[in-house]
């Protein structure tokens, strides 16, 4: 078999194979691309009084237990915090995907918001549908998408390389 046949039956059924964990991988990534700019999936970072914290974080976790929505009562249920000392604003990051935006200086909530990000990068790696999925499915995945860009860059210059050795074949002929 031709190295030129192969190529395209290696390029249809790797194309197959990983349709639907590719079209995955492109939407999400797409709206990953869009966080900063849309609000529906991060909120926007508001910007605090000072630009230097002056409260303890004693004072934030107080913050955000009054922010019903986070179900924040103790650091148990905070993922993570996010200090931004330049717009004076730390983001509180709830277990249950809510962001409270804590002003550094006053103690005050800035905003309040679900946060879909984290959510979408899930999605977009694999680990939102089973841990193995991962490794198993969207790893493979982007393997099979690495040969396909080899064959097809492969098959898109095959043509041209072999215009150019016809054209040298008929130049030394004449």
């Amino acid at each position: 078999m031709k190295a030129s046949v192969w190529n395209r039956k290696i390029h249809r059924m790797g194309a197959i194979l990983i349709a639907v964990p590719l079209l995955i991988v492109i939407v999400s990534g797409i709206l990953l691309l869009l966080k900063k700019d849309v609000a529906w999936i991060q909120p926007p970072t508001q910007r605090g009084v000072g630009t230097s914290p002056t409260i303890s974080f004693e004072r934030v976790l107080e913050a955000a237990r009054g922010v019903e929505e986070a179900r924040i009562e103790s650091w148990d249920d905070v993922d993570r915090l996010d200090v931004r000392p330049g717009k004076g604003v730390v983001k509180v990051r709830a277990k249950s995907a809510w962001e409270v935006q804590v002003d550094t200086e006053t103690g005050d909530v800035l905003h309040v918001a679900y946060r879909r990000s984290d959510w979408i990068e899930s999605i977009h790696d694999g680990s939102f549908f089973h841990r193995l999925a991962k490794l198993w499915l969207f790893l493979p995945s982007a393997v099979v998408l690495l040969g396909l860009w080899g064959t097809g860059m492969y098959l898109f210059f095959l043509p041209r390389l072999a215009k150019r050795r016809n054209r040298r074949r008929r130049e030394a002929a004449s």
